[in-house]
């Protein structure tokens, strides 16, 4: 008697992202919730960079979660609420902290900034008033060749000023 493989195995599910139910059909159930992001729904923010978990260019936030896509299984997030960099704002206009990142020259080849923007995004979230200890902290699963992380730094500490001043 045959038996299908479980690492053979293919199916359907549902997966909510930034808000929207999105079908995935006919895919091998093995693939990652990174692949299935970029490939199978078009949304090529989270990049594709050691498919180990230790750069944080494939963050998404998973029930209010930062988690490296690269490591979770796409079928494993049905039933969650997944918020890729995409989905940060609702309009589709740049995070205040994107644009943060741009003006302080921390984003220089670009591939790491999803990473951080959503990382930072959910330190903020939870703590706006974080300390360069606890930003540290926060961004210490993403790399970057490029920068030297101060322009990084000097960003967050824009973004939160700005968002002080507009409180006030």
């Amino acid at each position: 008697m045959s038996r299908e493989a479980p690492w053979d195995a293919v199916g359907d599910y549902v997966l909510t992202i930034n808000g929207a139910a999105r079908t995935v059909s006919g895919s091998w159930l093995g693939e990652s919730l990174l692949y299935v992001l970029r490939e199978r729904l078009g949304l090529p923010g989270a990049k594709n960079a050691c498919e180990q978990g230790e750069c944080g260019s494939c963050s998404v936030l998973i029930d209010g979660l930062v988690v490296c896509a690269c490591c979770v299984l796409a079928v494993d997030a049905a039933g969650s609420e997944v918020v890729t960099v995409e989905g940060l704002t609702a309009s589709g206009e740049a995070a205040d902290i994107q644009a943060a990142l741009v003006e302080a020259g921390g984003v220089q080849c670009g591939f790491c900034t999803p990473g951080f923007v959503v990382a930072l995004h959910d330190l903020l979230g939870r703590r706006p008033d974080a300390d360069e200890l606890e930003v540290r902290e926060a961004l210490s699963g993403n790399l970057c060749r490029c920068t030297g992380y101060g322009r990084i730094l000097e960003a967050v500490r824009a973004v939160q000023a700005g968002r002080t001043d507009a409180h006030h």
